[in-house]
């Protein structure tokens, strides 16, 4: 398999909820939710990095859709890094998802390996890093 991943999709349980902690908590570009005359189809794509988007989709559709029975969320099972250039952008993002009302589940602090990160949930539980590692160059 050639490695060209251009979709990220979130689960969530409120779709509305979850699109404006991702567009006006956190700034995230959108259309908003498409595909509301199609049922179990509602959806939000969001603009990341050149290539690559993010989506959130009802947990009740995606279970739908992949015939498979919904379970219990569990946040360990997968995280998101969003790497920044500096300890100061790590803070700042941090504060901003904790104003858009994240739930701080680890401070931003030094780390063993030399960057400095913190963890933050989304309204769906889903875990964030933000993390700055000095031996990787971001593109902002």
């Amino acid at each position: 398999m050639k490695p060209q991943i251009s979709v990220l999709t979130l689960g969530v349980d409120d779709l509305e909820r979850s699109l404006n902690f991702y567009k006006d908590g956190l700034g995230l570009p959108t259309k908003g939710i498409i595909g509301r005359e199609f049922e179990s189809g509602a959806v939000a794509f969001f603009d990341l990095q050149s290539g690559l988007k993010l989506a959130i989709w009802q947990r009740k559709d995606i279970a739908h859709d992949t015939s498979l029975n919904q379970t219990p969320k569990s946040p360990t099972e997968f995280t998101i890094g969003h790497n920044v250039g500096s300890k100061e952008d790590v803070d700042s993002v941090m504060e901003e998802a904790r104003k858009a009302g994240a739930i701080i589940t680890v401070h931003a602090h030094d780390t063993f390996w030399g960057g400095y990160s913190g963890y933050f949930q989304d309204p769906d539980g889903h875990l964030w890093e933000v993390v700055w590692n000095p031996a990787w160059e971001t593109t902002e």
